[in-house]
Formats: C-alpha cells, structure tokens, sequence
C-alpha cells in the first residue's frame, strides 16, 4: 500500500478514487515488520552517541535540534530526523520526477521504471535484493506520482548500512543490458498494464476520476493519470525505461530522508560511504505544472456501472509552492486549508451537520484540499445523494453551503474545531518514523522546506473568519468550476422466452 502522502491532511475515503490516481504504490513489497526485530536488537550495540559537530550541519538550532541537513558534494540532500523510542530506522530516497514529467506519448514511464527497479543490478540481482531484505528482517516498497518517484525500506537499526548499498547501487546501476533484465521487463510492463486494468479501467469511479481530472486541468501534465494510458505503457520499449533513468536519477535529483534511533555523524558516514562517489548529472528543467484558474464553468455527465449516482466537483486552487513560485503571499493556501476543515472536518462540519444530518438531502460527502502540492492544485468535493435527491440538487445544496462562507461569520467553535482538527491529524500523522520520513520528503520534493510544518499551527490560528469569507469569494465561483454527474447505466432487462410445458 501507498505511504499517506499529505500527512498534514486526513485521510478522506469518500475520495478514494484520486488517491488511486495520483499515486501508484510498487507490488513488491515483503511483508515482514521490522519492529518485529526491534526487540531481538535491543542489546545490539548502537552507534556512537558522542556529541554532535553542530556547525557540520545545516539548519540546526535548538528548536530543531533533532533535525539534521546536509547536501554531500555530488548534489545529494540528505536530511536525518533522530526518534530513539525504538532501533529502527526508515529509509527513503525521493527522486524529483514523475508522471508530471513525461512526454505526451510515454505515459507511465516513471512508473514502469519504479517497477524495474527492483529487478536487479549488475552487483544484486532482483531476487538477491528480497532476499536481503527478508533476511534481515525489514520491509520496503515504492511510490509513484505526479511530482516524485520514491523508494523506502525499515529495517533495525544495525542494517541502516545494508539499505543505503542497496539503494546508492540501484541508483546507478540497473542492469538493462543483461538477459534477465530484459525479460523482466517484457512481464513487469504486462503487470503494470493488469495493475492499470484493475485500478482503474475496472473500476467505474476511477475510470470517470480520470476524465474529470483532464477536464479540471487541461493545460497541466497533472491532468494525465500517473500509471498512464494503456496504448502508451504498451509501447514504452526497454531504451525509453533506459533514457529516463540516465535523464532522472541521479544524486542531484534525489533527496535521502533518514528517520530511526540513528546519530547523525554516524549516519553521515556511512551515507558518504555509499553515495558519495557516485556523478553528479545535468538535469533537464521540468515542464511547467501551472494551471489557469477562472476557465469558465465545465460540466460533464457520464453514465457508467455503478449502483449509486456520484457527484464530482473541483475548483482550481492555489498551493504554498505555487503562491511561492508566482512570489505571492502563501496566506490564501492556509485560508482554503481552513475552509475545507470547516466544511468537511468531523461530524460537527458544515456538509456533514447540515447535508447529511439536517436536511437529508446527501448519503455521504467529502473534500480535499492539498496546500503543499507542487502547482496548482484542486479543491475537491465527491458527494452521493439519498434516494430520491438528484445530482443537480445535491450540486445545489453543495454550493448553497459554500455561499454562507462567502459572506456569514464562521462562529468561533467551528473556527477552534478546524485549526484543532488540522493540527491534531498532522501531529499524529508524525507519530511513526514513516510518518516523519514521509511528510520531510514530500514537502522536500514539492520545493518546500520541510520544517514549515513546524509553522502549521501559528499559521492557521492566525487566519480569521474574514480571510475564509473572502478566500470561499475568491475562488468558489462558478467560472472556476468543474463539475462531473456520474450516473448508474440503465441496463434493460433480458427478454427471457417462457417455457412452455407441453
């Protein structure tokens, strides 16, 4: 399964369908716990805890002072988070590339190679590498999206060393050459076309995700699906896999997140060890991810195999990185982060008191907004009505909710119970070494540094009824508005001949 890539953000499962989308998790996974190690190397001599050179590292202070950053002299960022409650480290490498980055006609490339990664090297072959893993009692896995491609393995403490070898090996060192490889290659792109079959050409809300997600954002390569069309996934042959690995991963490209009961200095060490002879690159500038707001009111209807009519809408919003980009105030990224907490934050919410309690009118409803996604992102809300209550008039209610905001005072409790909701599902979202592994790389790889987090709760509490009022004037209009009905199929009965008995 996927690492939760918003860890600021919770989890909304009514919007299921865009987290199948927009991110792809690799289907090798081994499936052994490294906690399950972790009390086996409880005596194991852990690393020197001698004092830290402070002045070695970027960044640190006092507020920090478990944070550690440095960039090695071939390009790679390497950020080490301290967490000793337990002698087990995480490993993430984040490479900035995804599906974002592809040409027209290679859909799905970052995610097919995501998939060859794992089948070997000229020093360790594919089944060498689960092996290792296995043996020595860790997990790992993969991730694809639109803006990064990332690589992950928990082991005890005492294997940090093994993770980094294999991980600055498969940098570098893909065998593409060899037999083997190759026919890998030919039977892991078949997997990814039956994993695009399942996820989404099966899947009748995925399928429609995919339109809807063009049609919100035609001028931005995050209109396209991350795993790709299938014609283009069948047609990538084993030299385009080649030139995008040679273009993209490299030292320079990448950013090593190390979260555990590590010492940095230690750590360090053994990261220079390992990656610090390998090249540098020259990396291509990437393709624009921008998205003009205001295109004019869009609505699509499509029929399809469902049991229940679904409804869609997305408004195009601004993120942190692009306000940053465009050199503007990040203010209004906070604003709609607290605007969707007010409507769609826990049983007390706007939509959920209001349209599935009071009036009756809706069975389900959520929204999502992502304030570090790189580029302009989307506001999204997917609704199921009651029996009876057309998508039209759920549309209608939807939006009624939504024009209180532009002008009526968010009361205090609903403003307390917000910021307290968005606070608290980011600090528990850091409750595990993944969890802060994963929110450092994320944000690192969408251009932001990771210790604005730090500033999430300051940053909230200081955006006020006024500023929700106007951010829901701003943006929820009409011209900004995609909206998708999708609709169950009328399927006719079977004409069935009566028996007749003779």
């Amino acid at each position: 399964m996927p690492l939760q890539l918003n860890p600021a953000k919770r989890s909304i499962s009514l919007l299921f369908t865009a987290s199948l989308i927009v991110t792809l998790a690799g289907c090798q996974t081994v499936a052994l716990d490294a906690s399950e190690q972790a009390t086996q190397q409880a005596n194991t001599p852990k690393q020197s805890t001698s004092p830290v050179n402070t002045a070695s590292f970027e960044g640190q202070s006092a507020k920090d002072a478990l944070r550690h950053e440095v960039t090695l002299d071939n390009g790679l960022k390497v950020i080490i988070k301290e967490d000793h409650r337990a002698p087990v480290v995480m490993t993430q490498i984040w490479y900035n590339v995804g599906s974002a980055d592809e040409p027209k006609d290679k859909g799905g490339i970052s995610h097919l190679l995501e998939h060859m990664m794992f089948k070997g090297t000229d020093k360790v072959s594919g089944t060498d590498f689960n092996r290792l893993i296995t043996k020595f009692g860790g997990q790992h896995n993969a991730f694809t999206s639109y803006d990064y491609t990332g690589y992950y393995e928990m082991f005890p403490v005492n294997r940090l060393g093994l993770s980094l070898e294999l991980e600055a090996d498969r940098m570098t060192n893909l065998a593409f050459t060899s037999p083997e490889f190759q026919n890998e290659f030919v039977q892991e792109r078949d997997v990814v076309m039956e994993e695009r079959r399942l996820r989404t050409d099966s899947n009748p809300l995925a399928r429609s995700y995919e339109t809807f997600r063009q049609a919100a954002l035609p001028d931005s390569p995050k209109g396209r699906s991350v795993i790709g069309p299938m014609a283009q996934i069948q047609a990538i042959d084993i030299d385009d896999l080649q030139a995008w690995y040679s273009q993209w991963y490299a030292p320079n490209n990448a950013t090593l997140v190390i979260v555990g009961d590590v010492t940095p200095e230690a750590t360090i060490a053994q990261v220079k060890q390992y990656f610090g002879a390998i090249k540098p690159k020259q990396i291509p500038p990437r393709p624009s991810v921008a998205q003009q707001g205001l295109q004019g009111y869009k609505q699509l209807t499509v029929s399809e195999n469902v049991n229940v009519p679904t409804l869609m809408m997305a408004f195009n919003v601004p993120t942190l990185p692009s306000l940053t980009t465009q050199h503007k105030d990040g203010d209004d990224a906070y604003d709609l982060l607290m605007l969707q907490f007010v409507l769609d934050g826990g049983a007390a919410s706007r939509f959920e008191k209001s349209l599935v309690r009071e009036q009756g009118l809706l069975s389900s409803i959520g929204a999502s907004y992502d304030a570090y996604e790189r580029g302009n992102g989307l506001f999204l809300i997917q609704a199921t009505p009651r029996e009876g209550v057309s998508l039209q008039q759920a549309q209608t209610a939807i939006l009624a909710e939504i024009d209180k905001l532009k002008s009526a005072a968010v009361s205090p409790q609903e403003h307390s119970r917000a910021r307290n909701a968005i606070v608290t599902s980011m600090v528990f979202s850091q409750d595990s070494v993944a969890g802060q592994a994963q929110l450092i790389g994320s944000m690192q790889a969408n251009g932001l540094d990771d210790r604005l987090i730090e500033q999430l709760a300051d940053n909230i509490k200081q955006v006020s009824s006024q500023d929700i009022n106007t951010v829901a004037k701003k943006y929820m209009v009409k011209d900004n508005l995609t909206v998708m009905y999708i609709e169950p199929k009328h399927i006719e009965p079977k004409h069935i001949e009566p028996k007749v008995t003779p």
